[in-house]
């Protein structure tokens, strides 16, 4: 498998809501979010969604998004995506999930299909006031089992007899 990257989503939650449980065994948090933004790349387009989270008592957090991309061109796309957002080594909070696609613009249906990755982090402005979210979404390409180039095994990560790796 490969990943082919199809576009870029920057946007921000200009509003938002969140409850927090605390019991015995620790505090989980659900929220619901109002996204908007915009994608750039293979679609171009206004981006608009509904984010339902939950924080875990790990502090992980699992975007679950459900949303439209209204393209340039004026196709209608709608989006699922969901995954999970944690801090990193150097304190960004890192997204990592997967998004499906659907829509009835036939110049789009190829989406329909596919199953895309998503990678990404949430960045604090410039000014101070807030943060931005930028994600990468990137097609799932299916390609045929065997050797890869390094020789490895597929999902062994390991050589097969006879290798010199």
């Amino acid at each position: 498998m490969r990943l082919e990257p199809l576009y870029c989503v920057t946007f921000s939650t200009p509003e938002s809501w969140s409850v927090r449980l605390d019991g015995q065994d620790g505090s989980e948090g659900q929220s619901f979010l109002i996204a908007e933004g915009r994608s750039t790349g293979r679609l171009s387009a206004r981006y608009r969604a509904a984010n339902f989270p939950r924080r875990r008592t790990d502090g992980v957090v699992t975007p679950d998004f459900r949303g439209v991309l209204e393209t340039d061109d004026g196709a209608v796309i709608l989006v699922e995506w969901s995954g999970f957002a944690s801090s990193g080594a150097n304190g960004v909070r890192e997204l990592v999930g997967r998004m499906t696609h659907v829509t009835d613009d036939a110049r789009y249906s190829w989406l329909n299909d596919r199953q895309c990755a998503v990678a990404g982090e949430v960045r604090p402005r410039t000014d101070g006031e807030g943060f931005d979210v930028v994600i990468e979404v990137a097609e799932l390409v299916w390609e045929p089992l065997g050797r890869t180039d390094t020789g490895a095994e597929p999902g062994t990560g390991r050589h097969g007899a006879g290798s010199k790796a």
